[in-house]
């Protein structure tokens, strides 16, 4: 998240998209029902008739697949009716140009015939989330998992900076974690392009300083993702698996592939507190200690790095998730895995992650810090980009429309849409 969860109370207008946020997120939609409280408009935009609609001054329904379309078209909207911050746009962004020959090609009502949403209500939204003093966006994994997951959060971001709700409060792009401590993988480089600090993978100096201080040689390449290691595995090029904490076996698309991929590999290693459907596919099972049996530090949608506690032991031979890496790491003959604690570890993860150097056990008590923190007597950061986006200007990106790679026909006529129930 640009801006804190506590933050959106303070948004005249909150525009909810691909998230099921009371059923989700629920301590973030009563943010959001406290915003609306005071006045906040509150714009929806989900296939479903979800919870949260119930409340939204507006709900509209696009066609799955269509976000890109739809954000076109307010953008079509708020430009054509001189709702665009000027300001904002000729002092923190560049491509503006090329970004807005594209928008022109998406006036309401061909996003109306795309989405499947009257260009009346098109209009409406861009209205509200353009005169908003401060507009907040808050999406979730109904953005992100599709083929053209990245040009809706591009589209997202044009939104915000186009209307210059960036860097204050009540305003930001505002992605709704799917998962506990997902920001923290991605954070500490548990991603395939990147190493800790979302610092490429494929450039030299960055490797050079992480090589420093792990002592070792990165590859210069950006890896495999979950899927590609399937597809990998499948076609025999991957030839071992070690899988923590998830079950590719219920959550992956396309169960039969899975399960021929898994098989396929020489060696599997299923870490996990649970024997899932995964595991039972496995050559071996470590036992893994759950939330409540471990010490160490979650990293939330909102940046902020908290402390856990061990409450109580982790039952028979299950081990915290770090010290098993660490004995299994040590048998294979690897140097630097002689961490006695989190502790330990964090004190690393500080000196390869340059939003966490200034951030101590010692400094995070019970409220955490949110990053990026550079020094240890830095306050933290609720708000990002306040005077600057930290690649200096914001791109505003020209996305085109692209429709969804699978669409019903006369065989197949309907269309599936994944969700969660409470």
């Amino acid at each position: 998240m640009t801006n804190s969860i506590a933050d959106i109370e303070q948004a005249d207008c909150i525009f909810i998209i691909g998230s099921n946020t009371t059923e989700n997120h629920p301590l973030v939609a009563r943010r959001v029902m406290r915003a609306k409280e005071k006045g906040a408009k509150v714009i929806v935009a989900d296939p479903r008739k979800i919870h949260i609609a119930q409340f939204a001054d507006l709900h509209v329904q696009q066609r799955p697949g269509t976000d890109v379309a739809l954000l076109n078209g307010m953008m079509n909207v708020i430009m054509s009716e001189g709702l665009q911050d000027n300001e904002f746009i000729s002092s923190r962004t560049e491509n503006f140009d090329a970004f807005k020959e594209m928008i022109d090609q998406y006036p309401p009502e061909k996003a109306a015939e795309i989405t499947g949403i009257p260009a009346e209500d098109i209009i409406q939204m861009a209205r509200t989330y353009g005169r908003g003093k401060a507009s907040s966006i808050l999406y979730c994994m109904g953005i992100t998992q599709h083929t053209t997951g990245v040009d809706n959060v591009l589209s997202c971001a044009n939104l915000a900076m186009l209307t210059g709700n960036i860097g204050r409060p009540g305003t930001g792009v505002n992605p709704l974690r799917g998962q506990n401590n997902v920001q923290g993988c991605c954070d500490v480089g548990a991603l395939a392009n990147v190493l800790p600090g979302y610092q490429p993978v494929i450039d030299e100096a960055k490797r050079g300083g992480v090589e420093q201080v792990w002592g070792c040689t990165i590859p210069g390449r950006v890896g495999l993702t979950v899927t590609g290691m399937l597809d990998a595995a499948h076609a025999g090029k991957l030839k071992a698996l070690y899988v923590m904490g998830e079950n590719p076996m219920v959550s992956d698309p396309d169960i039969h592939h899975v399960k021929e991929s898994l098989e396929r590999c020489d060696l599997l290693i299923i870490q996990d507190i649970f024997l899932n459907e995964t595991a039972e596919l496995a050559d071996v099972v470590f036992p893994a200690a759950s939330y409540a049996e471990k010490d160490g530090t979650y990293t939330n949608t909102e940046r902020r790095v908290q402390l856990i506690r061990k409450a109580v032991d982790p039952p028979g031979n299950a081990g915290q998730d770090w010290a098993i890496v660490c004995q299994l790491a040590k048998k294979m003959g690897f140097g630097g895995f002689d961490f006695d604690s989190p502790a330990a570890i964090f004190a690393e993860i500080r000196k390869v992650t340059p939003q966490y150097k200034g951030i101590s056990y010692e400094r995070l008590g019970i409220e955490g810090l949110q990053w990026p923190c550079p020094a240890e007597d830095h306050p933290g950061t609720p708000v990002l980009h306040g005077k600057a986006f930290t690649r200096g200007e914001g791109k505003l990106s020209a996305v085109e429309f692209k429709p969804p790679q699978e669409e019903p026909d006369a065989d197949y006529p309907f269309i599936l849409t994944t969700g969660r129930i409470a």
